[in-house]
């Protein structure tokens, strides 16, 4: 028999069912000559530096750096069990070989290894490789299973951006807080994160608005501008000359322009956009396209490539005739749908771009949580983008003279709709804000040529001033993430930026979750702890340089061109000489923590019941007031039945709103994923009670 194991329940269920394996076991399935079982994300975890000794236990410069010589791994408590199974079906006699058949990707390969490892298993070793949970890619990525020593060296370098993220996360850490009195959570991808958004807020705060002013005259039903003026004198000098004088057109330019279709969505690309239409963060959205893919709806989500293979080009012709059929913003479609335009081989590395699957004919979209739905509409729209005609239009840029003063008037006319069709159809399902309709409404000029005249012209000017650089959002962090450091890294770099795809999402959540970051709407402001934080950095934590380097090497690792000892002793040397420069803090940065005595606690909020202080500890938050009972218990029995745990995050909007907006909750009973509102219902008692309120349905129901 063949031991399939998945990464997750859900996946597993999917595999056995293709399989044929339907008989239930206790943490398995059985059947077709298959035992299916799965693992439930890391089964097991690098270890806390106090397994490496006593000693550690304690937070003190002299101990560091901290380099264990071998990795040590510890079970999470409430794994072990899962663990254990796995560790018998790998030895059972019935078993010939093992497939790993988790995330296809490096966190993937490193969750199965470990536990393979660990089991001591010697047994053959196949790889699942697939990009869809569709039971035609399922059964024929079985028909294909690939020889697990095909991806040794994804597995060396997984351990190695375990392994370095430990070392600079743990040394850095404990150097920082030891040297400034409080908690300072650092890592290679978090603090030059953390540090965009601090330039950002610097850029911002240093601005200052200074107002312009520009003459306008109107004439004809248009309006033309002159030049951008400093002094309101001088603008109002002209209005005053050209109001009420006559206007003659000096030239008229046309010009062709054609804007291409857009690309497919690599996940990046579809985090951006839900947050800028949805406002979803981007671990929403990687949760929501996550749950799509174990639905089946939905191609493999943590990919960085926008394009399909030439194997695909046939169900992606079929998916986009149901497309235009079935989905209003379809009908924006005509002609041959362009697939070759989004088919690039050479361009998909692991995964290719996501897309709906064909599922998505068989299923009922209104029975989705409205979260699902809305990002399986928005890939489906793009797909038919991606593949419709180029948007094409003509511009005109007409120059107007008007008592010696010179004015510019622009506009545009539709030639062929495209793709912008599409888009446009979309949109109209959105209820998008009516100001932001009108901004991409297409203005015409009227016919225009050159030594036209127009007669008494009403002149004005209109003020404004200078904006300051925008907040970023998650939309636009996210573009800045992909490709920070850029610029400075060498053209045939393998992977530039901060991080990859598949971990930006959890970076933001822990840059909010310590505290260092808060959400303000769609904005990402760091808060003052994260601001002193990066003052406090050396430049190479804090750079995007560091990470972009390292993503550059581990493919080098994956590749062969670079050892993974090699790779190690280069971070290793890192830790060994942060340590030696940082031996003590700078005198410019005294007081800047001032929670230091607080013994780097920091507040999470306010008690609702006497008012105090609400403060994190290992189990939970607490009041500080001895005199209060009121916690917010990590491992709570609510939270705990919907698969979701009490964040710091979630507490903090409990304590300060009394509710939360949270995606992905288990149902016990359909065993199905929904979005609610948890409303803290705190009664008094030893325990906080909690209940749901459900977003409003159509027709007001909710």
């Amino acid at each position: 028999m063949k031991l399939v194991i998945a990464e997750k329940p859900s996946v597993a269920m999917s595999l056995a069912a293709v399989l044929g394996a339907n008989e239930k076991k206790d943490g398995y399935m059985e059947g077709g000559g298959y035992l299916v079982s799965w693992c439930v994300g890391h089964l097991l975890e690098l270890a806390q530096p106090e397994a490496y000794g006593e000693q550690y236990a304690k937070w003190r410069y002299g101990d560091l750096p901290i380099l264990p010589e071998e990795w040590k791994y510890e079970v999470p408590k409430d794994k072990k069990k899962q663990l254990g199974l796995l560790c018998r079906l790998m030895k059972d006699k019935r078993v010939d070989s093992v497939v790993c058949a988790t995330d296809a990707g490096r966190e993937g390969e490193l969750i199965f290894r470990l536990v393979y490892e660990y089991a001591g298993c010697g047994k053959p070793m196949e790889r699942l490789w697939i990009s869809s949970m569709e039971d035609a890619a399922i059964r024929d990525g079985f028909e294909h299973l690939r020889p697990g020593h095909e991806y040794d060296r994804l597995y060396d370098a997984a351990v190695c951006r375990a392994g370095a993220d430990w070392l600079i996360g743990i040394n850095a850490t404990r150097l920082f807080s030891v040297l400034y009195g409080v908690t300072l959570n650092v890592g290679r991808v978090m603090s030059p994160t953390l540090a965009l958004l601090v330039q950002r807020e610097a850029e911002i705060q240093a601005f200052t608005s200074k107002p312009f002013y520009i003459p306008e005259i109107t004439c004809g039903g248009f309006t033309a501008s002159g030049e951008k003026l400093s002094g309101k004198n001088e603008a109002e000098e002209i209005r005053i000359a050209c109001d009420g004088k006559d206007a003659a057109v000096l030239s008229v330019e046309k010009q062709v322009k054609t804007v291409q279709p857009p690309r497919l969505y690599d996940l990046t690309t579809l985090q951006r956009e839900c947050n800028r239409i949805y406002g979803y963060t981007a671990q929403q959205t990687l949760d929501y396209i996550q749950f799509l893919y174990e639905k089946k709806l939905a191609t493999y989500p943590r990919t960085d490539s926008q394009y399909l293979t030439e194997d695909m080009q046939a169900t992606a012709a079929s998916l986009i005739l149901w497309l235009r059929e079935h989905m209003p913003f379809g009908k924006g479609c005509a002609g041959e749908p362009d697939i070759d335009r989004v088919t690039d081989g050479s361009k998909v590395t692991d995964h290719h771009a996501i897309i709906p699957t064909v599922e998505i004919a068989r299923t009922d979209l209104s029975e989705l949580p409205s979260g699902e739905r809305n990002v399986l509409t928005l890939i489906a729209a793009r797909l038919l983008c991606a593949t419709a005609k180029a948007n094409q239009f003509e511009t005109v840029t007409a120059v107007l003279d008007c008592e010696g003063y010179f004015f510019t008037a622009k506009g545009k006319t539709i030639l062929q709709a495209g793709w912008k069709e599409v888009e446009r159809l979309y949109r109209m399902g959105l209820k998008q804000d009516k100001a932001e309709e009108k901004e991409d409404e297409d203005a015409a000029l009227p016919p225009l040529q050159e030594g036209q005249t127009f007669e008494k012209v009403s002149a004005g000017v209109r003020e404004g001033k200078t904006s300051p650089p925008k907040h970023y959002t998650e939309d636009s962090l996210l573009a800045a993430m992909e490709t920070a450091g850029a610029g400075d890294m060498p053209e045939d770099a393998e992977r530039k930026g901060l991080g990859t795809p598949a971990t930006r999402a959890a970076t933001l959540e822990k840059l909010v979750s310590a505290g260092f970051v808060q959400r303000k709407k769609k904005q990402l402001i760091p808060t003052e702890k994260g601001t002193n934080l990066i003052l406090v950095l050396p430049d190479n934590i804090k750079s995007p340089m560091l990470t972009a380097e390292w993503e550059s090497m581990l493919k080098q690792v994956e590749r062969g061109e670079v050892s993974a000892e090699a790779f190690m002793e280069g971070i290793a040397d890192m830790s060994r000489a942060l340590v030696k420069k940082h031996t003590a803090p700078e005198e410019r940065f005294a007081g800047l923590f001032p929670d230091a005595k607080g013994n780097g606690r920091e507040a999470v909020g306010t008690c609702p019941r006497c008012g105090g202080t609400v403060y994190e500890g290992k189990k939970g938050f607490f009041c500080d007031n001895r005199d209060c009972s009121f916690a917010l218990w990590k491992d709570n029995r609510f939270f705990s039945s919907k698969k979701k745990t009490i964040t710091k995050s979630v507490a903090a909007a409990l304590l300060k709103e009394g509710r939360v907006s949270i995606s992905g909750l288990y149902s016990e009973k359909t065993g199905r994923n929904y979005d609610a509102e948890v409303i803290l219902d705190d009664t008094g008692g030893k325990y906080v009670n909690f209940k749901l309120e459900f977003p409003a349905r159509k027709g007001g129901k909710k």
